[in-house]
Order: structure tokens, then C-alpha cells, then sequence
């Protein structure tokens, strides 16, 4: 095999650190850990994740095309802002790309898609039918699995471009709700409405499906906007 088509372990090695300073980057910022509007300086940055400027500025570009970081001029990069008119933006086209995912899947799905929801929402309902006390001490397991059976419900849909989009939208929306969580209780389990909808899905009720899904994220950004105050600024 030519040179020039083999990888070499140096590089190898800097691309997987690269991946992994991005994954940490994006869901520090996903979660809120970065307060929105907040500054991204390379120097913290650096203590905190143990990469050099050049890996970071990656990561960091790599996030500014998706809307998550924004380069402030002459000033490097910042958090993306948030406010609730962004959120309802957002959340329209999020319920639309989804639904429209979820239809396509349920009628293009063969028994592996199935199995593979089926086993998506098992792992999501073991966390989901815990008490409050535990599914809050458990919650980075809760959303991997969520974000998983959310995946699993379109990932039958044949455009890519389609689930390109959806996963976009899906990672903004996460954002606003991660960042209300921080200001409100811990809502009751969603368990019966996933059922609901993974029941549709089984069933190949696409139309259905797509329905209690549009209900399902719509109820979700209801809940984040009626704790906005607390986390959003005021409109000037």
C-alpha cells in the first residue's frame, strides 16, 4: 500500500485527540457549562482540555458553521447566544425535520431498524423508570439514551440530508433545554410518551408516529419557555 494512503500512528493518534477535544467541546458547551454569549479563551481552553491553540481552533471552527460558537472580531470566539424568539425558531423547524424523519423511517424500516428501537428504548425506560432522586443522579445516562432512541426512531429515514439537518436542530434544541434544567425541577419521566411513540413506530403507524412526536418536542419547548427569564436575557 502507497505511503501516501497509510495513516501514520502519529497522526493517527492526533486526529483521535482532535475528535475527542471536539465531542468534549461541544457537549460542554451543549450542557451549559459555557453560559451563553460567554468567551472562549484559548488559554483556558488549554488547561482545561490539554490541547494545543491548533487543535482548539479546529474544534472551534468546526463548531462556528453549526451555530454553536460565534467569532466576535478582533476578539476570538464566544458561546452562541440564546434567546427564546431563537428558540422558537428552532423548535419549529426541529418538530418539521424530525416528523418528517420519523414517517420516512417507519415505512422504510426492516426488522434490524425495529430491533434496534426496540433495544433503544429499553435501555432509555431502565433509567426512566427509576425515582426522581435516582434518574437525577443518573442524568448523563439518561440523555446518552435518549439522545440514542431519539437516533434509533429515524435511522431508517433514507436522506441524509435530512438526518444531517435533523441532528443539527436536535443538538440546539438540547442546548436550550439542557441550559433551562439548570433553573427549574426535574419534570416527571417521559417514559409513557416514548412508549407512545415507539408503539406507533412498531405498529408502522407513520402518520400517528409523527404525531406524537410533534406533541412530544412541542410539550419539551413549552417547558423550557416558561422557565426563559430565569436563563435568557431580557430583550433590549
Amino acid at each position: 500500500m502507497s505511503a501516501r494512503l497509510t495513516r501514520r500512528p502519529a497522526e493517527a493518534e492526533a486526529v483521535l485527540v482532535s475528535q475527542d477535544v471536539l465531542s468534549r467541546l461541544k457537549g460542554d458547551i451543549l450542557d451549559g457549562r459555557f453560559a451563553p454569549g460567554a468567551r472562549l479563551r484559548f488559554a483556558e481552553l488549554q488547561r482545561e482540555y490539554g490541547a494545543g491553540i491548533g487543535t482548539l481552533r479546529e474544534a472551534l471552527s468546526h463548531l462556528l458553521p453549526e451555530g454553536l460558537v460565534e467569532l466576535d472580531a478582533n476578539r476570538g470566539f464566544r458561546v452562541a447566544a440564546i434567546s427564546a424568539e431563537e428558540l422558537r425558531d428552532v423548535s419549529a423547524l426541529h418538530v418539521e425535520f424530525e416528523c418528517r424523519a420519523i414517517v420516512a423511517s417507519v415505512k422504510h424500516g426492516d426488522e434490524a431498524w425495529e430491533a434496534g428501537l426496540v433495544l433503544a428504548f429499553h435501555r432509555l425506560s431502565k433509567i426512566e423508570r427509576l425515582s426522581r432522586e435516582e434518574r437525577k443522579a443518573r442524568s448523563s445516562e439518561w440523555l446518552a439514551a435518549h439522545r440514542d432512541f431519539h437516533r434509533a426512531l429515524v435511522a431508517a429515514c433514507p436522506s441524509r440530508w435530512l438526518l444531517r439537518l435533523r441532528g443539527q436542530l436536535y443538538d440546539h434544541m438540547e442546548r436550550y433545554r439542557l441550559v433551562s434544567q439548570r433553573h427549574r425541577p426535574l419534570g416527571p419521566s417521559k417514559r409513557a410518551e416514548h412508549e407512545a411513540i415507539r408503539d406507533a413506530a412498531i405498529a408502522r403507524e407513520a402518520e400517528r408516529a409523527g404525531a406524537l412526536l410533534a406533541a412530544h418536542l412541542r410539550e419539551t419547548t413549552e417547558t423550557v419557555l416558561r422557565h426563559a427569564p430565569q436563563f435568557m436575557p431580557a430583550a433590549p
